[in-house]
């Protein structure tokens, strides 16, 4: 196939390179996209990466030649540390795993969830209410208890609220991941650093509850996703290949199915703290909208601003900060040439900063996603769920669940991120917060 190649870093740079996506990932591409524009070619140790910064090139990787990317590196590397679940599969065993999964996540299903969901938000604002006036309270923390709490009540109908540990385990999880993107794998995991002796702890301790929800589950005959992918395995022939397979599918479920909502929600008070005109209007929506009851599912189409909010935070900080890729076959992209074996970087938190489809696109401004807005902009150019054959499958319980906890709070309280505390992202696999978020809580009138 014939074309330039994109412009770049000169090979020189590569060891330096290297050193910057370990210690500046989010630098690194934001630098790229602001020096080279819409394409570039990034030397990274023994590596050259290919990002692509336009909409067109994302739908292009994405969807429409979608069966020429399979997932690249840092999923790749993250193999290591997740196994072959949903999130890091390819070919055959995705398709399969991603059939078995789909239907637990039907609008009609997730719409008999919802008491589930505003039973759980109601939790929550209780747990906060206790802090009111007092010590400032760890929001990303109660964030990962609240969704890790739907997560086992909507998907395996278990409580997961006993493993005091899993929220921890899976840093370190993610921790080796990212370990292994920016070392490239190069360490062997049998080298006893400290951080690789906390991952294997995390995965024994993550096996052992993976076994101990699957013991537990006598009754396969319901339609949430424990039940189906128990259901599955069974089917599989030789055991070992079973259990290491629902292993790793609990695991990348666990995982991806708490991790991303509690960081959009995280991001979302602490954007809400920082621009007391938008908490006022949510507030006012959130009691006309709500009164005093709980929040049910017909509550979402009215929930207006309350979504307008939630995309702009997740425009701003997208849960899935990037999308890499490694094209199988040769092709070409805005009209570079990209190899075969080729490292390919889609990055939405870039993407969703491209100045061409986003003015002023520091700002935090929920009214770009006014439905009532005229908008030109490219659908491309807004994707947090990914996009493509391997949309995130678990977007509508996530938006449903954040809208419902966002509401909820918002009609009560307020939180008051603590003063001096310096809210600084760190790309893992999702976009959290390093050092989290600690708030004050106080009454919202």
């Amino acid at each position: 196939m014939r074309g330039p190649r994109p412009p770049g870093p000169p090979l020189s740079a590569a060891l330096r390179m290297l050193l910057v996506m370990g210690r500046d990932r989010l630098g690194m591409m934001t630098s790229a996209a602001d020096r080279y524009g819409d394409a570039s070619r990034l030397p990274v140790g023994h590596k050259k990466l290919w990002f692509f910064n336009h909409p067109e090139h994302a739908k292009h990787v994405l969807a429409d030649n979608a069966a020429n990317y399979h997932k690249g590196i840092g999923l790749v590397h993250a193999r290591r540390a997740l196994g072959d679940g949903l999130l890091t599969s390819e070919g055959a065993l995705w398709r399969e795993q991603r059939k078995v999964v789909q239907p637990a996540f039907q609008s009609r299903r997730i719409a008999a969830q919802a008491d589930v969901v505003a039973e759980e938000a109601a939790k929550l604002v209780a747990r906060l209410r206790r802090h009111v006036n007092g010590e400032p309270v760890e929001v990303l923390h109660e964030m990962t208890g609240l969704t890790l709490g739907v997560l086992g009540r909507t998907l395996l109908d278990a409580d997961l609220g006993r493993f005091e540990t899993i929220g921890g385990d899976f840093a370190a999880v993610q921790d080796q991941a990212m370990f292994e993107l920016a070392t490239l794998s190069a360490v062997p995991m049998q080298v006893p650093l400290p951080r690789q002796l906390r991952f294997r702890r995390a995965r024994r301790r993550l096996q052992r509850t993976v076994d101990t929800l699957v013991a537990e589950r006598a009754d396969t005959s319901g339609d949430d996703v424990l039940a189906r992918l128990i259901v599955s395995a069974r089917a599989e022939r030789d055991p070992e290949v079973a259990r290491t397979r629902l292993h790793d599918e609990l695991v990348t479920l666990l995982l991806a199915g708490h991790e991303t909502t509690a960081s959009t929600l995280s991001w979302t008070l602490h954007l809400i703290d920082r621009h007391p005109e938008v908490g006022d209007r949510l507030r006012a929506e959130a009691v006309e909208v709500l009164g005093d009851r709980m929040p049910s599912y017909a509550d979402l189409h009215e929930l207006r601003y309350t979504s307008m909010v939630l995309s702009e935070a997740m425009r701003l900080f997208p849960p899935v900060w990037i999308l890499p890729r490694k094209a199988v076959g040769p092709d070409v992209i805005g009209g570079y040439r990209v190899p075969a074996g080729a490292d390919v970087l889609i990055c939405p938190f870039t993407l969703h900063r491209h100045p061409a489809f986003w003015p002023d696109p520091e700002r935090f401004d929920p009214e770009r996603f006014d439905p009532d807005r005229p908008s030109d902009r490219p659908r491309y150019a807004y994707i947090p769920f990914g996009a493509g054959p391997r949309f995130c499958v678990g977007n509508h319980l996530g938006m449903m669940e954040a809208a419902f906890v966002l509401a909820s709070i918002m009609r009560e309280l307020r939180l008051e991120t603590v003063p001096g505390h310096r809210v600084v992202p760190e790309p893992m696999l999702s976009l959290r917060m390093r050092g989290g978020l600690p708030m004050r809580v106080r009454e919202a009138r």
